[in-house]
């Protein structure tokens, strides 16, 4: 049965639907929530990834048929690319992620025929594998950071920076692995103070702390 010259329903293809988004949605979900999630904790990265990797994939899928292919896929990483200089600054370990995963769901949905599922597989596989080497197997340590607004302007100074560094670990309880400094209004004896951490570092430090507490009490 034909609707205004296209069909009601095709199994084949719709078979051939579900079974690449549950497949491309799975892949996507194993990489996210079990390599990205445990190390960065941000709920609202996990909700943006699998949404755009959902719609990503349904478009690239139901516009295949259109001949565009490779172009069209090309164009989708240069209007993200636009995307991400006119939207607030993304950290780039975030948007190493989300160009994994617009990658995996063009992959997933633009294969054709001339691949087999064994390679379609494996590629997915392979790009699992590479990000888990990545972050837990070679131990790359995520230096985070954090904006202050600083009030003691005379340590900002190159030679006081040892003084600054010092204060504002007393300050945060952050060990703290080196800082920048941004804006500064002389009108407020203010500056804008970006440090760096790292923090597995801080977790094992908080960790030894609790153990020493709870050693003290025990005497």
């Amino acid at each position: 049965m034909e609707l205004f010259d296209i069909k009601l329903i095709n199994f084949q293809d719709l078979g051939e639907l579900f079974f690449r988004f549950l497949f491309n949605v799975s892949v996507v979900f194993i990489i996210i929530r079990f390599l990205y999630y445990p190390i960065r904790k941000r709920k609202d990265y996990l909700f943006t990834y699998m949404l755009i990797s959902s719609v990503i994939f349904l478009l690239c899928f139901l516009l295949d048929n259109v001949k565009l292919e490779i172009g069209f896929a090309l164009g989708l990483f240069a209007i993200f690319g636009i995307i991400r200089y006119r939207t607030l600054q993304i950290p780039i370990k975030e948007m190493t992620y989300l160009f994994l995963v617009i990658g995996i769901s063009v992959i997933n949905a633009l294969s054709n025929k001339k691949i087999s599922y064994a390679e379609l597989f494996l590629t997915n596989i392979l790009l699992i594998i590479v990000p888990f080497i990545l972050e837990r197997l070679m131990l790359l340590r995520h230096e985070s950071s954090k904006g202050i607004n600083y009030e003691k302007i005379e340590l900002i100074k190159p030679e006081n920076r040892e003084k600054l560094i010092a204060d504002l670990q007393e300050r945060t309880g952050l060990v703290i692995n080196r800082v920048e400094i941004g804006k500064i209004d002389f009108l407020k004896d203010s500056a804008r103070v970006n440090i760096y951490y790292y923090e597995q570092t801080n977790k094992e430090n908080l960790a030894d702390d609790l153990a020493s507490s709870s050693g003290g009490d025990d005497d």
